[in-house]
């Protein structure tokens, strides 16, 4: 797949993620994607902002850990501003 073509999840979007919840249910978290956390020493996370559907816990923030994924809907994507790559260099003259 070319760079051009992957896809990525970007800050302010509507996601819908299915991860492992309980016992023998999933979780479904609707929400808007604040970033990434760290967990521990090795383990990542998604962050997300409870929506409307969560009634009680809208506005809440939940962190989803990165093993616990089985799905991303993708609900509503805004267009990634931020450029890649993009170093800044400083140049001295004598």
């Amino acid at each position: 797949m070319d760079k051009k073509e992957q896809f990525k999840l970007t800050e302010g979007s509507r996601y819908r993620i299915t991860s492992i919840g309980g016992r023998d249910a999933a979780l479904e978290t609707d929400g808007i994607f604040k970033g990434f956390a760290n967990l521990f020493i090795d383990e990542g996370g998604l962050i997300m902002e409870l929506c409307k559907s969560h009634d009680d816990l809208e506005g809440k923030m939940r962190i989803i850990p990165l093993h616990a994924i089985l799905s991303i809907d993708v609900l509503d994507a805004i267009e990634d501003n931020k450029k890649e790559d993009q170093k800044e260099t400083n140049h001295y003259y004598g």
